[in-house]
């Protein structure tokens, strides 16, 4: 495998960029503690994003409302506007590329690229700071790592923040990575903390000085290897991924708490989903429904799609068959948030025709034809015109909710 022996990869992280595009495009926001909150009036919700002014005050996703308030009384609520950060995002885009290549768009306040042999990391890393301050604004800031591959990369990025540039030099390392925690490591999470604390391995260090045939074996598969000669500053190419859910989700105002009033919401999320397994050329053999409240889940289940399909009224049919389920399980319910996915894909020319002898499903295809002509109509208006049921709602932008690891399609806002 080969090692690196300059830094290859360059990694920009925006700090707090939700909550810096609202500082951002609102003067009377500047230097303000800010925090993202679902919809106006989000009592009894939480903080979706916060700027770095808040944070220092221990506001961050995921706090709820009081907390929020009670560690920075003068923090500032602002209800999302997820159309802005996309926008803002295209912009940012644009003024990395005016300076480099984009290597790849890892989610809406995140992309890599590839240093060229000759670029000095901190003078690339300077000039895209000053073109995003020039273009977008001086309140959008970002955290810069550069290093031997791009998971280093990504962790260098997360060392100095905000507005930081950190560069692991394949000469120096472990370097700075000692200052970190193991959940600092991209693909540490809570249980394969533990399982590594289990064997001995406590800290950054512990790692650094194990084998990659001890990892791999603490893994359970070569993933534990790749992971050593990643954390050693070795040309690590992350594996291939491909799609293997489409989904949507929401917190709920207070008026749809309850399990009746969620079903609308509900629904638009299904649509929603629905239509993007259209633009993506997908049919779902299975729907998820999952149903949180303020103290953890509540209710999940799912319910396989017969014939593979994409089309509105076959996929919200399946949803009112899980629907039924949640209201008898659950009828007093308090919701916080319910989540829709579909995965087990199918290309959409793959579906396999039911018997007897493969007659055609009369009602299926009509109701593809359905769905192929709403989506026509709303494509030609850029807006939703036709579609099933109520369409929006409260906390609007039913589909395009804040998503880190997707930015939303412009038909997401429709």
């Amino acid at each position: 495998m080969r090692k690196p022996t300059r830094p290859e990869h360059l990694y920009v992280d925006f700090d707090g960029f939700f909550a810096s595009c609202e500082e951002q495009a609102n003067p009377r926001l500047y230097g303000c503690p800010i925090g993202v909150v679902p919809f106006e009036d989000a009592r009894n919700s939480c903080v979706i994003a916060s700027n770095p002014k808040a944070k220092k005050f221990g506001v961050r996703t995921g706090v709820a409302i009081d907390e929020a308030r009670r560690l920075c009384p003068q923090l500032v609520l602002v209800p999302q506007r997820p159309d802005l950060y996309v926008r803002t995002q295209q912009r940012v885009v644009a003024a990395v590329l005016s300076v480099l290549p984009i290597d790849v768009v890892c989610s809406i306040d995140e992309l890599a690229a590839v240093l060229e042999r000759g670029d000095c990391p901190e003078d690339v890393a300077g000039r895209i700071k000053r073109r995003v301050r020039e273009a977008v604004g001086k309140r959008i800031t970002c955290s810069i790592g550069c290093a031997p591959n791009r998971w280093l990369a990504k962790i260098a990025a997360d060392i100095d923040k905000p507005d930081g540039l950190t560069v692991l030099r394949p000469g120096d390392l472990p370097g700075r990575l000692l200052e970190i925690g193991l959940e600092d490591l991209p693909g540490v999470g809570r249980r394969m903390r533990a399982r590594l604390e289990r064997a001995g391995l406590s800290t950054v260090g512990d790692l650094w000085n194990d084998s990659p045939g001890r990892l791999r074996s603490i893994w359970g598969n070569v993933a534990g290897a790749r992971f050593w000669y990643a954390l050693h500053g070795y040309a690590v190419e992350p594996p291939p991924t491909r799609r293997s859910s489409i989904g949507h989700g929401r917190v709920l105002p207070p008026e749809q708490r309850g399990v009746p009033a969620a079903r609308e919401p509900a629904r638009q999320l299904v649509v929603k989903a629905a239509r993007r397994l259209r633009r993506e050329g997908f049919l779902s053999r299975r729907l998820t429904l999952s149903a949180d409240g303020f103290d953890g889940p509540v209710w999940k289940a799912s319910i396989t799609i017969a014939r593979a399909a994409n089309d509105d009224r076959t996929c919200l049919g399946a949803l009112g068959v899980l629907w039924t389920g949640l209201a008898a399980a659950k009828p007093r319910a308090v919701l916080f948030r319910i989540m829709v996915s579909f995965d087990r894909f199918v290309p959409s020319g793959a579906a396999q025709l039911e018997l007897p002898f493969g007659e055609p499903d009369t009602w299926r295809d009509k109701a593809k034809s359905l769905s192929a002509a709403v989506d026509a109509i709303n494509n030609r208006y850029g807006r939703t015109v036709v579609g099933y049921g109520q369409c929006g709602g409260p906390g609007g932008y039913s589909g395009a909710k804040i998503a880190f690891g997707r930015i939303p399609d412009w038909e997401d806002f429709w």
